[in-house]
């Protein structure tokens, strides 16, 4: 059965963006380039860029009613209980970022960049 073409042409544009916003709607927590500009302090002459990997995505959260024992520990005040995890990075990785200077001098600098990403416990001084 052939589509007609004015049914075809909208159809393959959705399957084209289908596939480029695909990664997002993928669940989990997983790795996503970055481009990073790098420059040598805050006045900053010189200059580098880099992609860099950053964790991106999300992870299970759930709450529910607390136990009586929690209850009673928290004079009732404590009536909900979360458990939730964070997208953060398990395992980091030094690479060197080469900088362009003024007079074509040049300059190396090393910055971190994820290697690996995992759910776990949520920490304020991560964020």
């Amino acid at each position: 059965m052939a589509l007609p073409k004015t049914l075809l042409f909208p159809l393959l544009l959705l399957v084209a963006a289908g596939a480029r916003g695909q990664e997002a709607g993928v669940p989990g927590c997983y790795l996503h380039p970055i481009n990073v500009t790098v420059r040598s302090d805050r006045q900053g002459p010189c200059r580098g860029s880099h992609v860099a990997q950053a964790c991106v995505g999300y992870c299970e959260s759930s709450a529910f009613p607390s136990r009586h024992s929690v209850l009673a520990a928290s004079g009732f005040q404590h009536n909900i209980t979360s458990v939730s995890q964070c997208c953060t990075i398990s395992r980091l990785q030094k690479v060197k970022v080469e900088l362009q200077c003024p007079g074509s001098r040049r300059e190396q600098l090393e910055i971190f960049t994820a290697r690996a990403c995992q759910c776990d416990m949520c920490r304020l001084s991560r964020y």
